[in-house]
């Protein structure tokens, strides 16, 4: 379905997604699990205009700099060795240093769910500097950036910055010591508050903005990171 998504760059042209693996993905974008294993009463109600069109936004991304590919390349169902990884790093590193910068290249796909800028490799830490809705730029290093639509806030981003009751529950035990707060830590009001936290990491596919989040931010004299997480336009 992401897949899909990714590829169709117009309004135009619509895209439904089929769960073929139930037992193991939940399919959130897909139609109901029922119609797996009977598409054609799926068939003949979008046939019939027994539907309703739900608008999602997505992600144009833009590239600008020096020694950037014109030409992606799809890492869909792909995997690259330790050795494919390195030659990369060193071509890459000796193109950067004899490229020029180039103007702003739009990439030919569309991001239904989020955009991850980081390093190929996982164990390597990213460097780079980041300016929020035309604000102050920060320099900072971090396990990566991610960028998510309405869509996205459910999925990765989702996982990144959820906290858990247990989370919840010493931090209100910590300001109940320093601040001699008179709150009743019971099993309610830690799941409440754990929701509401949770909940507002949550928008609506249709609304026309991101919620960018900082992965594993590394704070010194050097790198800061004034905002971890937050809304955007861009």
């Amino acid at each position: 379905m992401l897949l899909a998504a990714s590829k169709v760059l117009d309004q135009l042209k619509p895209v439904i997604g089929i769960n073929t693996d139930p037992d193991r993905s939940e399919g959130h974008l897909c139609l109901p699990v029922r119609y797996t294993h009977s598409f054609p009463d799926a068939l003949q109600k979008l046939y019939s205009g027994e539907f309703r069109w739900q608008w999602r936004q997505r992600i144009r991304l833009y590239l600008e700099g020096t020694g950037i590919n014109p030409v992606p390349v799809d890492l869909h169902e792909q995997q690259l060795s330790q050795e494919q990884h390195s030659r990369a790093h060193v071509n890459g590193r000796f193109q950067d240093q004899r490229s020029q910068i180039s103007e702003p290249h739009l990439l030919p796909v569309r991001s239904l769910n989020e955009v991850f800028i980081g390093e190929s490799l996982s164990s390597r830490a990213s460097y780079y500097e980041i300016s929020v809705d035309d604000g102050p730029w920060e320099k900072q290093k971090s396990s990566g950036l991610n960028i998510c639509t309405g869509t996205g806030s459910k999925a990765w981003s989702f996982n990144i910055n959820k906290i858990a009751n247990q989370a919840v529950e010493e931090i209100l035990k910590i300001a109940k010591s320093y601040e001699s707060l008179k709150l009743p830590l019971n099993k309610e009001l830690i799941q409440k508050v754990t929701n509401g936290y949770n909940e507002s990491l949550l928008y609506s596919p249709e609304e026309p903005k991101l919620f960018f989040s900082i992965r594993e931010p590394i704070s010194n004299r050097v790198f800061s990171s004034s905002r971890q997480r937050g809304f955007a336009s861009k």
